[in-house]
């Protein structure tokens, strides 16, 4: 049967005189389809927030360098023993037998000295914070140079430059974090990082490897050699966009393995030391009193699991986004293809 079509003066054409032929979508840009993806991933996106608000909370709760906090007490200053050194947090409300919604003067309690508890703990935040991201920030880079190189050019320089991947890989990481703490460890949570992060590329190296050696022989890398584009340019500029999804999702998982390798560390006495703080080294100076002060494990192993559980999280999302033939994302594709309307024939 013939479909009756009519077309109106601005070139709309109307099936039975009703319904008009829906224009085309615009194409979604690939970051932007990324970004879509991952916002669909509640616990990624959840788990991104809350890590953000912890280490934003420890940096205004007892400052960053000049700049002071809102916390009255000092993680390096003594203090009067206030309730025996036990928290005064208290989180029931006195209808059900507690003292209410309080903080008391020391809602963490304190040490055997009568050092505060809570700043003890925020400073630990924020070096567990500060080693992530600059321990994940070196790694990525250098894995990401020393990766381009070898996948984009092959033959002898890729046989050299994995070659010394695989002596730093053969190298278990604790062993090496403990010769670098070592020497590096009283000087702060920067340099230890820094030093870290120089032994802790050869992952990211190897999957960008991985990824040139596809990219290079793709049409877009022959059309720029042919038009005279340079090495670097191609490298940088043409490949290095589509291998980024390697790069970032490796660089999150490396800043979740960053937290548990520094608390390692400072838990053998081998990372950051005193009258400096970190969460592994506030668990290893209060071991003897588990029995008798457990909330001096409480928070610390608190704060340590759920910064690497977090940042996990949002590695796998960022993973799953970059990844389009994922079970998840193609079974909500299928939903939104069929919930989208049927669009009228003409």
């Amino acid at each position: 049967m013939a479909l009756d079509t009519h077309v109106n003066g601005n070139g709309n054409g109307r099936g039975n005189g009703e319904g008009t032929v829906p224009a085309a979508k615009a194409p979604e840009s690939q970051g932007r389809l990324i970004w879509r993806r991952f916002r669909g991933n509640r616990i990624a996106v959840t788990s991104g927030v809350l890590a953000v608000v912890i280490i934003l909370f420890a940096i205004s709760a007892i400052g960053l360098g000049p700049i002071p906090g809102w916390w009255k007490y000092s993680y390096t200053a003594l203090n009067p023993q206030v309730n025996n050194g036990a928290p005064t947090l208290s989180l029931i409300p006195t209808w059900l037998g507690g003292s209410g919604i309080t903080l008391g003067e020391h809602p963490f309690g304190q040490n055997r000295i009568g050092k505060d508890y809570f700043a003890m703990t925020m400073r630990g935040i924020q070096n567990s914070a500060l080693v992530m991201v600059v321990l994940g920030g070196i790694a990525s880079v250098l894995g990401v140079v020393v990766g381009a190189i070898a996948g984009y050019y092959r033959g002898r320089v890729d046989a050299i430059l994995m070659r010394i991947t695989d002596v730093f890989i053969v190298i278990p990481a604790l062993v090496v974090g403990s010769v670098v703490g070592y020497f590096a460890g009283n000087l702060g949570a920067f340099l230890l990082s820094l030093m870290l992060g120089l032994f802790s590329w050869m992952g990211i190296a190897r999957l960008v490897r991985g990824e040139f050696l596809s990219l290079r022989e793709r049409p877009f890398v022959e059309a720029a050699r042919v038009a005279g584009a340079s090495d670097r340019r191609i490298i940088f500029t043409h490949i290095l966009p589509n291998a980024m999804g390697v790069v970032i999702v490796s660089s999150t998982l490396i800043m979740a393995s960053a937290i548990l390798l520094e608390t390692a560390l400072s838990f053998l006495g081998f990372g950051i030391r005193a009258p400096d703080v970190s969460l592994g080294l506030l668990i290893s100076s209060n071991q003897s009193a588990f029995q008798t002060r457990p909330w001096l494990f409480w928070w610390p192993g608190f704060f340590i699991v759920a910064l690497a559980l977090l940042v996990n999280f949002v590695g796998d999302g960022l993973r799953d986004a970059f990844d389009p033939r994922h079970r998840r994302f193609k079974l909500r594709l299928m939903q939104e293809q069929l919930l989208e309307p049927e669009e009228e024939q003409v």
